[in-house]
């Protein structure tokens, strides 16, 4: 189902940036005929809530990029990310897009499943997010922070872009970010693993260390 695709990408969008996905909602609804967004729904495209999305991106964008405020951030993120999630996937599943005409069947289904299903992506996401920014911080100093904020915000834009008009492009977009986190997991394995000197080992049991002689050899 396209609108299970189109929920999905928006919910694992605001894992990576809260306001994305909502604001991408409320502006294409607004100004495209690309969205229409359900009466549930429709105040994210009012005047004001856009503005004051607009507002709450922007402090995110600039704050998620210091080293330190970007870790205090993540920990508020906890909350705001997997509700902007469910909001994301309950008003991009019901909305009428270019790609998908009758989402009601869906909706049918139960009004709140949607924006659990949202809560726990975004939240998977989110708390991904956080354990690889604090590895990356403490490994260079905080240097990573600006670069990997930049490359999380474009993915978010990405995914949500192609959520609503290209549903089907985030099934491999999906893969491709699953592929970068467990590549990005397992070197931060590694290196942990390395400050802490175990030796990296092909598979079974560690070998024992050797056994000290029990005796000398007298003369």
């Amino acid at each position: 189902m396209l609108e299970l695709v189109t929920g999905t990408g928006l919910a694992l969008a605001a894992g990576l940036n809260a306001w994305i996905p909502l604001l991408a909602l409320g502006l294409l609804a607004r100004y495209t005929d690309l969205l229409t967004l359900p009466s549930g729904w429709s105040w994210l495209e009012n005047g004001w809530v856009l503005v004051v999305l607009a507002v709450l991106l922007a402090l995110e964008v600039v704050g998620d990029k210091v080293p330190v405020l970007d870790s205090a951030s993540d920990l508020v993120q906890t909350v705001v990310r997997p509700g902007a999630g469910g909001i994301a996937f309950g008003a991009g599943a019901t909305s009428s897009t270019t790609r998908v005409e009758d989402p009601g069947a869906f909706v049918d289904s139960g009004a709140w499943v949607p924006v659990v299903l949202g809560v726990v992506l975004a939240l998977a996401v989110h708390l991904t997010k956080a354990a690889l920014r604090a590895g990356a911080n403490a490994a260079t100093g905080g240097l990573a922070a600006p670069v990997l904020s930049t490359a999380e915000d474009g993915a978010s834009v990405g995914l949500s872009l192609a959520a609503i008009l290209v549903p089907l492009l985030v099934v491999p977009l999906v893969v491709v970010l699953g592929v970068l986190t467990w590549r990005m997991l397992r070197a931060r394995g590694r290196r942990r693993d390395a400050a802490r000197g175990v030796e990296p080992h092909a598979g079974g049991p560690p070998a024992p260390p050797p056994v000290p002689p029990s005796g000398t050899r007298g003369g």
